[in-house]
């Protein structure tokens, strides 16, 4: 075995072992993804936006929020809530709840809280406020109902009453039971 027979063996076995330490230094990791593929975190969002279209995509409302959180059980819990139609459906009112949340088939709110619905062209013409602790909305079809307590003034009058059906659309409000009122001539 001569001199260069040797250093040429101990240059290939530290390129073999430097190559060796490099490959494993910089290797990728593995990606492991977990088993069990549920949603149980879920998303939030701050400061969320949703807007309802019809079907050639022109605005009919939008849901403003705070704060939105998804469930374990998918709904979505929304905090601080307005809710506007847009002028192109002829809905005069702006809903406000301190939460809602959105069902899993995304079709009806449950408002609760303290539930604010108002209109400067309300009912009769006059400046209209609705009041609820609970209110369920589904803003495509207009429709705000509760089985709850409800307060609602109509320029100086006011009404009490158990359970509503509002068709805002349409500006029609009807008081299920227990109705009581204060007229101011």
């Amino acid at each position: 075995m001569n001199a260069r027979f040797v250093v040429t063996i101990v240059v290939l076995t530290a390129a073999a072992l430097g190559s060796w330490y490099l490959s494993r230094m910089y290797a990728d990791t593995e990606i492991v993804e977990p088993l069990d593929n549920t949603v149980s975190d879920g998303f939030y969002l701050r400061t969320a936006q949703i807007l309802g279209t019809d079907g050639d995509g022109n605005l009919l409302y939008e849901i403003e929020a705070d704060y939105a959180r998804q469930q374990e059980n998918r709904d979505i819990e929304l905090q601080n809530v307005r809710i506007r139609y847009s002028d192109n459906v002829q809905v005069p009112w702006t809903i406000d709840a301190d939460r809602a949340t959105i069902t899993d088939e995304q079709d009806l709110l449950r408002l609760s809280g303290h539930v604010t619905a108002f209109s400067y062209e309300g009912f009769s013409g006059e400046i209209t406020e609705i009041r609820a602790s609970i209110l369920d909305i589904d803003p495509k079809t207009y429709r705000a109902e509760t089985d709850g307590s409800v307060q609602l003034r109509i320029g100086s009058r006011s009404l009490t009453a158990t359970g509503m059906l509002a068709l805002l659309q349409e500006n029609r409000l009807e008081l299920k039971s227990n109705v009581s009122g204060n007229f101011i001539p």
